[in-house]
């Protein structure tokens, strides 16, 4: 029997650049919230998947982007703080965007930051720029850094992304698993339960107020018949906020609610029974509490 090996992988890189996507594709399940809206990625998640003896564990963090508010301060910490503690790190970067100031930030951030030895490029959705423009982005993102590898991806679709699974499994160093075999995330059932209920908040209200709201999962009863009571709280920062939350008649919180449990319940492959609340905490960006419930250190918000 060949020897096992284990290892942490960050996927780094700006907004939207694909990076849920890719994990949920290498995992084989939805364990990070996938919108089309940018800094959708809060907490450093991690997905558990598995190639031949290898356990690849991938830290998905947020994107890199310049941060204003406490909160973008600490996802930017959380981003940096997970490509740090990784064995190996994947750049991420769009195709059709090519080299923008802010990937140039952020390879300018790993020098120093990562070994030149333990850093690959994956230049992701590859499908929308013809083959003369992504071999000149692959040269001149190469000329500013010594990437160990290179791939060339679409997350979406699937393309390439066996070859770099491989290539991160064969990477990774020898030694037992670090978390049991049928275990796809470390983060508790709790936290994933409000982040599937966050995803349908964004994918619903739009442009209205994605930023502006957590979920935090309050309560969770399994129940005699198999089912589970889960209870959540929306926290918003003013009161219209939660008008457009509850919608006309309570319209829209129906609707989010219906979706976000259809998809708990397929992930936890059980019934379940889901309550959502929504109150204003018009300061809940600056409070210590709500950091630790997203999996972020309130420190690093600090300018």
């Amino acid at each position: 029997m060949s020897e096992t090996r284990a290892g942490f992988v960050a996927l780094i890189g700006e907004p939207n650049a694909g990076k849920s996507t890719l994990l949920n594709r290498m995992v084989g399940a939805k364990v990070s919230i996938v919108t089309h809206k940018v800094q959708t990625t809060r907490a450093r998640i991690r997905g558990v998947a598995i190639e031949g003896q290898t356990q690849i564990v991938f830290v998905d963090t947020p994107g890199l982007f310049r941060p204003r508010r406490r909160l973008d301060r600490a996802m930017v910490a959380a981003a940096w703080t997970g490509a740090a503690d990784a064995d190996l790190v994947v750049l991420m970067v769009e195709a059709h965007r090519g080299i923008t100031e802010g990937v140039k930030a952020i390879v300018e951030g790993l020098e120093g930051r990562a070994e030149h030895a333990s850093v690959a490029l994956a230049i992701n959705k590859i499908d929308r720029v013809e083959a003369p423009v992504l071999l000149k982005l692959t040269k001149d993102l190469n000329d500013m850094f010594d990437f160990k590898e290179t791939f060339l991806i679409s997350a979406e679709k699937g393309h390439g992304v066996d070859d770099l699974k491989r290539w991160l499994a064969g990477a990774l160093p020898k030694g037992p698993w670090l978390y049991p075999e049928d275990q796809i995330a470390d983060l508790p059932l709790r936290m994933i339960a409000a982040e599937m209920t966050r995803e349908k908040l964004t994918l619903r209200l739009h442009q209205e107020l994605p930023y502006q709201l957590t979920v935090e999962t309050e309560g969770w009863e399994d129940r005699k018949d198999g089912s589970v009571r889960i209870d959540q709280v929306i926290y918003v920062a003013r009161d219209g906020h939660k008008g457009i939350i509850l919608g006309k008649k309570g319209e829209t919180i129906k609707a989010i609610s219906q979706l976000a449990r259809a998809e708990i319940s397929e992930f936890l492959d059980r019934k379940v029974h889901l309550f959502l609340q929504v109150k204003v905490r018009p300061n809940w960006l600056n409070e210590r509490e709500r950091y630790s419930e997203m999996g972020l250190d309130f420190s690093d918000g600090n300018a």
